[in-house]
């Protein structure tokens, strides 16, 4: 996600003036940095929801203070608990069962908020808008996931290959579409039923970008010149 920053993130960021930015998937905080020197900054708050983080915690929280709150848990398990926010960064378990119900306790905490907040999404497309990857298959229930072996993938093939590819480390579902099925698939199958009022954005270079927002929201009369003149 952090290729996206210098021309969507940022920008975006400026515009919509958060208090409160909730980032799910930091690893090696590449993307986190930038968010919390915009904090800094800006006067708003990080929360990090990161099981493993790759970077020296205390650090961070020694220079930025209470300007960033980590949560070492799983999204599901970290999201009920922050009671409000104005943006969501999702880059977490890219499968349908995780961001499906990432967006569905959004779509809670809007609901106590009065509004929807400002979403973006990572890996909205090749290779995991639709396929489903699982960083810990046991997290996931039984019946909500596909199956899936320890085998990479290569664009344009929907089978798994035998040796090599792309991602071969983590479990990847072994076909790519079909019901339940990859980011993309869990973003339209949540977008569908919301009873928000929702508009879509989305990206696609750097493995696609996603971006829901509310469609009364302010930030949308700069929103498109945004995405425009992003040039990606």
């Amino acid at each position: 996600m952090h290729r996206f920053w210098e021309k969507v993130i940022k920008p975006v960021l400026i515009a919509a003036k958060p208090s409160v930015i909730v980032e799910v998937g930091s690893l090696s905080g590449k993307n986190t940095f930038k968010l919390l020197d915009y904090g800094k900054h800006c006067k708003a708050q990080c929360v990090v929801v990161e099981p493993a983080p790759q970077f020296d915690v205390e650090l961070l929280q020694l220079i930025y203070g209470d300007g960033l709150k980590l949560m070492r848990q799983l999204s599901l398990e970290a999201l009920p608990l922050i009671e409000r926010y104005d943006v969501l960064l999702l880059d977490g378990d890219h499968n349908w069962y995780t961001v499906y119900n990432e967006l569905k306790q959004a779509e809670r905490t809007a609901v106590n908020m009065g509004t929807f907040p400002i979403v973006m999404l990572h890996d909205t497309q090749w290779p995991y808008g639709r396929r489903d990857m699982y960083y810990f298959p046991s997290s996931i229930p039984e019946s909500m996931r596909q199956p899936h072996a320890l085998k990479g993938i290569e664009a344009g093939k929907s089978e798994l290959l035998e040796s090599g590819g792309w991602n071969a480390t983590v479990h990847n579902a072994l076909h790519e579409h079909g019901e339940r099925n990859g980011v993309l698939t869990a973003i339209e199958d949540f977008m569908r039923e919301s009873p928000f009022k929702l508009k879509w954005y989305q990206l696609y270079s750097n493995n696609g970008l996603g971006m829901i927002v509310p469609d009364d929201h302010p930030i949308l009369d700069v929103l498109d010149y945004i995405l425009d003149t992003s040039g990606l």
